[in-house]
């Protein structure tokens, strides 16, 4: 079968990739390697095409597509401060490149579209998990990205049959997470900071929760949602069903890595949610999915290795 994967260098587009050749698929990357790195497809580049190109560039987009069956969208500015200092170019790939790829998808005949949303959805509401029936309220410019991106998958699919899955991921991570970016997430900040015998920054008091979903787990739900015997209507959760600190996950690093790692607090940024937990239960009953890596499992393979290339403080300090 012949698939798409936008922003396959990406971290998760990467790891999936690796399993798409792993499983026999033709694959088509299409990446502007923004924040994409080659280096993430360095084993499955030899197998796959590579096109270099944005997702505002519909000529790219078009060409992309072409004999494709499946496509899996996960190319998008993918940072909530990013998009509350530039809210128009977060938009502008995050929505008006979505629209040029649903299109493309639609006039190539493509069978399914997976396309990565996110639990920033959901906004702050207190309530505890966040179900898929809850309202989206969004709180940052990425957030409503995500939530237009939804949209537009369900009226293709009501208006052109182009079959839409939406998967709401929760905090992934895993190997290959950047940590250089000023928007970096926070598993691949503190490991780093691990490894190099410094404090970890913490924005607000780190107490706030999250539901950290390791990156293979969220491969497996990829591949699920294209396999499904027929569309599955409206988004599915996708998280690791158990929430943690800030400050605890600080401290697992420092355990997977043999050291104590000190907090440095900064101030709370714009747009961030205090709590957050997935109930998976829909991704359950329809995909037969759900999380399959602890956290404290997936923290140590982040661990080793980023140990791999980068050196190691002592065990201890």
């Amino acid at each position: 079968m012949k698939v798409l994967v936008t922003g396959g260098a990406g971290f998760i587009g990467s790891h999936l990739v690796d399993r798409l050749v792993a499983d026999g698929h033709r694959v088509v990357v299409l990446d502007n390697l923004a924040t994409g790195r080659l280096e993430n497809l360095a084993a499955a580049r030899p197998h796959l095409e590579f096109l270099e190109g944005d997702l505002r560039d519909r000529v790219a987009v078009e060409r992309a597509v072409a004999g494709c069956e499946v496509v899996w969208h996960q190319a998008a500015l993918a940072s909530v401060a990013r998009s509350v200092e530039n809210p128009r170019e977060v938009t502008e790939v995050n929505v008006g490149g979505t629209l040029n790829l649903l299109v493309a998808a639609r006039d190539a005949k493509v069978r399914r579209i997976v396309f990565a949303s996110s639990s920033s959805v959901y906004g702050d509401t207190p309530e505890l998990p966040k179900r898929e029936s809850m309202p989206l309220t969004p709180r940052s410019p990425y957030a409503a990205s995500k939530a237009a991106g939804e949209s537009y998958l369900s009226a293709f699919q009501a208006a052109y049959g182009l079959e839409a899955v939406s998967l709401r991921y929760f905090n992934v991570y895993g190997p290959r997470q950047s940590a250089k970016s000023l928007y970096a997430a926070a598993v691949p900040r503190f490991v780093e900071a691990a490894l190099a015998g410094l404090p970890a920054t913490v924005y607000g008091d780190g107490l706030q929760t999250r539901d950290f979903t390791y990156v293979g787990d969220v491969v497996d739900a990829l591949l699920r949602a294209a396999t499904a015997p027929r569309a599955v209507e409206g988004p599915m959760n996708v998280g690791g069903g158990r929430r943690i600190s800030i400050l605890d996950l600080i401290r697992a690093v420092g355990a997977a890595a043999g050291c104590s790692v000190p907090p440095r607090h900064e101030p709370a940024r714009v747009g961030d949610v205090r709590d957050s937990l997935a109930d998976v239960a829909r991704a359950r009953e329809r995909l037969g999915w759900e999380p399959a890596t602890p956290i404290d499992r997936g923290i140590a393979r982040v661990v080793a290795a980023a140990r791999a290339v980068a050196p190691s403080v002592p065990a201890g300090r």
